[in-house]
């Protein structure tokens, strides 16, 4: 599932691949990732625009234009490339954006949860309303505010975009594995030592995460093992559990991670 550092590689091919490009046609082959939209009006308010610099928020990137922005969601399966006309359609190709000079922006998905609106910058601003400070950015006072502010169990503040933007199943459970913090403990109950730690592990696992433009299944890292058949953690090399008391697709260590009393 693309996440946080996956959406900032596809800013980046954003970037790289169409900031300042003028937009010749656009191609709509599957209407089911449109939301909001329709093919007509797409193409009516973005041909002959240019994309300007675009950004990101947690899991969301802003396409800007020179008039409307194209607010992109990847969902589970989602992504964004960069392709030569020539190159073949693949199966989930369902929008795609040629610009002038001949390439083309393609957004991908198989599965089709989320997909593409087009917004004027009020209805920006009320998406991003709804979602946390982005998990990349936030300073530690608000981090600490934001988890105080959270009932429920420590993982479920990570993850919950209101809370927190940017942050899934996969770096959550190598943050909390890395500050040696069970999923399940109550997000209020942690001391402020915790939270700090959680903070740094976090700001750490983001910074390695962004480089590589996904979060990077190095031996080193609980990611590297949680799919193995035979599931060890790389740390203690204890087995690691899944799924049991933290919630469903969690992965950790009982040994690192004890559970909480």
């Amino acid at each position: 599932m693309p996440e946080l550092p996956d959406v900032e590689g596809f800013r980046k091919v954003l970037d790289s691949c169409a900031r300042g490009r003028r937009i010749a046609r656009v191609e709509v082959h599957d209407a089911g990732v449109l939301r909001g939209v329709s093919t007509r009006r797409l193409r009516r308010d973005l041909e002959g625009r240019t994309f300007a610099e675009p950004e990101r928020h947690g899991k969301w990137l802003l396409a800007r234009t020179d008039g409307p922005t194209v607010l992109l969601h990847f969902g589970m399966t989602g992504g964004l490339l960069c392709c030569a006309p020539e190159d073949e359609l693949a199966p989930h190709d369902r929008v795609t954006f040629t610009l002038v000079g001949g390439r083309q922006l393609r957004y991908r998905d198989q599965r089709k949860l989320k997909g593409l609106w087009l917004a004027d910058e009020a209805a920006v601003a009320r998406t991003l309303e709804a979602q946390g400070p982005d998990a990349a950015s936030v300073g530690r006072e608000e981090f600490d505010e934001a988890l105080a502010r959270r009932r429920g169990t420590v993982k479920s503040g990570l993850t919950d975009q209101s809370v927190l933007a940017g942050i899934g199943n996969l770096l959550a459970d190598e943050i909390l594995w890395r500050s040696r913090l069970h999923p399940a403990r109550p997000a209020r109950d942690l001391t402020d030592g915790e939270r700090r730690r959680l903070h740094t592990e976090m700001r750490r696992v983001l910074r390695s995460s962004m480089k590589a433009d996904r979060v990077p299944p190095r031996p080193s890292w609980l990611t590297g093992h949680r799919d193995d058949a035979d599931p060890r953690c790389p740390r203690c090399g204890t087995p690691l559990q899944r799924d049991r008391v933290a919630g469903r697709g969690t992965v950790w260590c009982p040994h690192c991670q004890p559970a909480p009393s």
